[in-house]
C-alpha cells in the first residue's frame, strides 16, 4: 500500500520516503521526521514493491527502508532501488537481532548508505521516539547535506599541495609502518569490503579497524569480511594476541586498545569506558593506544564517516610521524571523519576509495625477507 503526502512542501526541505510493513513503525518514523523543520515525509509504503513504484512518483531525497517486509524484503528492494537511483541515500531500519544484523550488513555492503536500529526496551512511545530521533536525524542530515557544505576545503591531492603548506620536516613520515589503523563509520561496510579485499594474503602487518556499529553487528561484519578477504578477519576479543597479517574489527559497544608488555606479544584490551565523541568503540581510543605501542611507525587510514571521531587521535599520530591517508569527498558516503583531518591539513594523501588499498600496499612495502620474518614471528 502506498500513501502520498498531500501537504505542500517548501522547496528547501528534504523529502523522506518511509517504507515499513508495520503501521506502528511507520507512524513512529513519521513523528520522528516531523520533529525537524528541515525534513518532511514525502509519503509511506508498506512493502518493497510499493516503495519502488513510489520512487518516480514522489522523487524522495532519502528513503527509510525496513529490513524485513512481505512481498519484497529490504535487501531485494535496495538492490532494485540502486539500479534506478544509484546515488539516492537509503537508510536501513533494522531490529537488534542476529537476523536483523546479518541482513543489515548485507544491505550496507550492497549499497545502503547507513542503518538505524529500531527502538527496543523503551517504556513509552515518547521514549522510543526520542531514542530513534537522536540516532536518525543526524544521519539524515549528514546524508542529505550538500557536497562541500561541511568544509570549505575540497579536492586536496598528494604532496606537495596546499594541504602541506605548514608541514615541517618532523611531520614527514620516515619509518616503515608496523601496523595499519582504520577508522570508519557511515558507509563503512562497503568501503571496508573494497579496501580489505584488495590486500593480499601475504600482507605482513596487523590491521586494526574501528567501525561505528552496535554489538552483534560488528560480529556479522567481521564474519562477512572474513569470507571476502584473503587476510583473516575477526571481531576483537579482550586479551587476544595480535598476529601479523590479521584484521581485527573492534567489537560494538566496546573500546579497543592495544597494550604491550616486555617479552609478550602485543595484546588487545577491550573495555566499556565512557563514550568518546558519542562513540564506543572510538577511533580516538584506538589511535592513542597504538601510539603507545608502536610510536610513529603506523599507517592510519580514515574512511567515510559522519562526525569527527579520530581527529584528536590523528593529531597525535601526525605529531609522532605516522603516515595518514584519507578517503576523498567524492567517494565518501559522508565526508565527516576524513574531511575533518583534511580540513586540518593532517592527511599526507587524499585518495578515492578505489586507490586506498594500493596506497596501503605501497606505504607498507617491505623487503621479502623482512615480510617473511614478520609473519614467522606471529605466535
Amino acid at each position: 500500500m502506498l500513501e502520498l503526502q498531500s501537504d505542500a512542501r517548501a522547496a528547501s526541505r528534504v523529502r523522506v520516503l518511509i517504507v515499513d510493513d508495520s503501521a506502528v513503525m511507520r507512524s513512529l518514523l513519521r513523528s520522528v521526521v516531523s520533529t525537524d523543520a528541515a525534513l518532511e515525509v514525502a509519503g509511506t509504503a508498506s512493502d518493497g514493491l510499493s516503495a519502488l513504484n513510489a520512487l518516480s512518483v514522489m522523487r524522495p531525497d532519502l528513503v527509510l527502508l525496513d529490513v524485513e517486509m512481505p512481498v519484497m524484503n529490504g535487501l531485494e528492494t535496495l538492490k532494485l532501488m540502486r539500479e534506478r537511483a544509484p546515488r539516492l541515500p537509503i537508510i536501513m531500519c533494522s531490529a537488534l537481532t542476529q537476523r536483523g544484523a546479518q541482513v543489515t550488513i548485507e544491505s550496507l555492503a550492497s549499497g545502503a548508505s547507513d542503518y538505524v536500529a529500531k527502538p527496543a526496551g523503551q517504556s513509552t512511545r515518547e521514549a522510543a521516539r526520542q531514542a530513534l530521533a537522536t540516532e536518525l536525524i543526524p544521519k539524515i542530515r549528514a546524508l542529505t547535506m550538500r557536497r562541500g557544505e561541511l568544509f570549505a576545503t575540497r579536492g586536496v591531492s598528494l604532496f606537495p599541495s596546499a594541504a602541506a603548506q605548514h608541514v615541517s620536516a618532523r611531520h614527514v613520515p620516515t619509518g616503515a609502518p608496523a601496523a595499519v589503523l582504520i577508522g570508519v563509520s557511515t558507509g563503512g561496510p562497503a568501503a571496508l569490503d573494497v579496501t580489505l579485499s584488495a590486500l593480499p594474503a601475504s600482507f605482513p602487518l596487523p590491521v586494526f579497524v574501528v567501525q561505528h556499529m552496535p554489538d552483534l553487528f560488528t560480529r556479522q561484519l567481521a564474519e562477512r569480511l572474513n569470507t571476502r578477504c584473503a587476510l583473516g578477519v575477526c571481531e576483537a576479543a579482550d586479551g587476544m594476541a595480535v598476529h601479523a597479517g590479521r584484521v581485527y574489527i573492534a567489537r560494538g559497544d566496546w573500546h579497543m586498545k592495544l597494550v604491550t608488555a616486555p617479552g609478550q606479544p602485543h595484546t588487545l584490551l577491550l573495555d566499556q569506558a565512557p563514550l568518546e565523541n558519542h562513540c564506543r568503540p572510538s577511533v580516538d581510543v584506538l589511535f592513542r593506544s597504538a601510539v603507545r605501542v608502536y610510536g610513529g611507525n603506523l599507517l592510519a587510514v580514515m574512511l567515510t564517516g559522519m562526525g569527527h571521531d579520530g581527529l584528536a587521535g590523528t593529531r597525535t599520530l601526525y605529531e609522532f610521524g605516522a603516515t595518514i591517508l584519507a578517503q576523498d569527498e567524492a567517494t565518501s558516503a559522508v565526508w565527516g571523519m576524513p574531511g575533518a583531518i583534511v580540513h586540518e591539513n593532517l592527511a599526507h594523501a587524499v585518495l578515492p576509495l578505489q586507490q586506498i588499498a594500493a596506497e596501503i600496499l605501497r606505504v607498507c612495502a617491505k623487503p621479502e625477507s623482512e615480510a617473511m620474518m614478520l609473519r614467522e614471528s606471529a605466535v
